[in-house]
């Protein structure tokens, strides 16, 4: 396994600690662009961090809690949701939330080098993601991966056209039309909506000393 692969895996294990120096950072600095809480800077930053959210939600309920594993444990491959229009949906949610973290307390340039930071890292996760994947899984994967963009959505799901990749070869999540029950998803995803909601708490206090 290459150095980089290496570092991807190193990432994944540790890859829910990495981002706190971020968000530390974020409360910490004084805004760069001026105005009041209410700007467009910080709306357009609720926004994203808002859509970054929903984005992790959809995929959760697809995916459940092996979204949570530290290890280097990768779940089955799943194809149906979000999934279905992209490969890394909730590395997609993360950098969102994030970047409209960073605007919401007006750091314009800070979520600019934030959104490098996480391509940076997420570029090296999926590496190592998709190297362990194709050896697992081999041509349904590639067969997968060749329909599916990894970060772009695509504009109609694949798994509705090629429903025989999660059936094929692969042990899926779930099979498409299940999915897990909106209280698995936000049990799974309670680390998350706390982190958001104690974050924007941090910022309007910040805002408001």
């Amino acid at each position: 396994m290459d150095t980089t692969a290496r570092l991807g895996g190193w990432l994944f294990r540790y890859r829910t600690a990495i981002p706190i120096p971020f968000a530390a950072t974020i409360l910490i600095l004084r805004p760069e662009v001026s105005g009041d809480p209410g700007s467009w800077v910080t709306v357009t930053g609720l926004t994203l961090t808002m859509v970054g959210e929903l984005v992790r939600i959809w995929a959760v309920r697809h995916i459940g809690t092996i979204s949570r594993t530290r290890s280097d444990r990768l779940g089955p491959l799943v194809v149906t949701g979000p999934f279905a229009l992209m490969r890394n949906p909730l590395y997609v949610g993360n950098v969102a939330l994030w970047v409209g973290f960073a605007l919401a307390a007006r750091l314009t340039w800070g979520a600019l080098l934030i959104a490098v930071l996480l391509a940076v890292e997420y570029h090296a996760i999926v590496g190592w993601e998709e190297r362990l994947l194709e050896a697992r899984v081999g041509e349904t994967y590639r067969s997968y991966a060749g329909q599916v963009p990894r970060w772009i959505p695509r504009l109609t799901p694949v798994a509705e056209r090629h429903s025989e990749l999660s059936v094929v070869g692969v042990r899926v999540a779930e099979q498409p039309g299940t999915l897990y029950s909106w209280r698995e998803t936000f049990f799974s995803e309670r680390g998350t909506l706390i982190a958001i909601v104690l974050g924007y708490l941090l910022l309007l206090a910040k805002a408001r000393l």
